[in-house]
């Protein structure tokens, strides 16, 4: 029974690990706040060169949304096309699989 729930058992030891870990570890730092890999990268660049992060312009032109909804409606677009590539990817895979399998 156990070896054909293997991976799920795996899976769920390591949600509920990670989950204490984070319970843990937020239990301990009342101060600490959460902040993204941008955010941090570029206070990092800004401490280092002495110059504020204002200062920095991207190399290339970016254009930005006139409001957030399009931007989201972009994100959930792009979300979108990935997901549809990824299930066309495995599903190649299968058919291919299968098809190997019964000739």
């Amino acid at each position: 029974m156990s070896s054909k729930y293997g991976l799920e058992i795996i899976a769920l030891i390591a949600i509920i690990g990670f989950c204490g870990l984070f319970l843990y570890t937020s239990s301990i730092m009342s101060d600490a706040e959460f902040a993204g890999s941008d955010t941090v990268g570029s206070s990092q660049i800004a401490e280092l060169t002495g110059k504020a992060e204002e200062e920095f312009q991207p190399l290339i032109w970016q254009w930005s949304p006139p409001s957030g909804e399009i931007e989201a409606g972009i994100f959930a677009l792009q979300a979108a096309i990935g997901g549809i590539l990824v299930g066309w990817v495995f599903g190649y895979w299968k058919g291919q699989k299968k098809r190997d399998t019964t000739e």
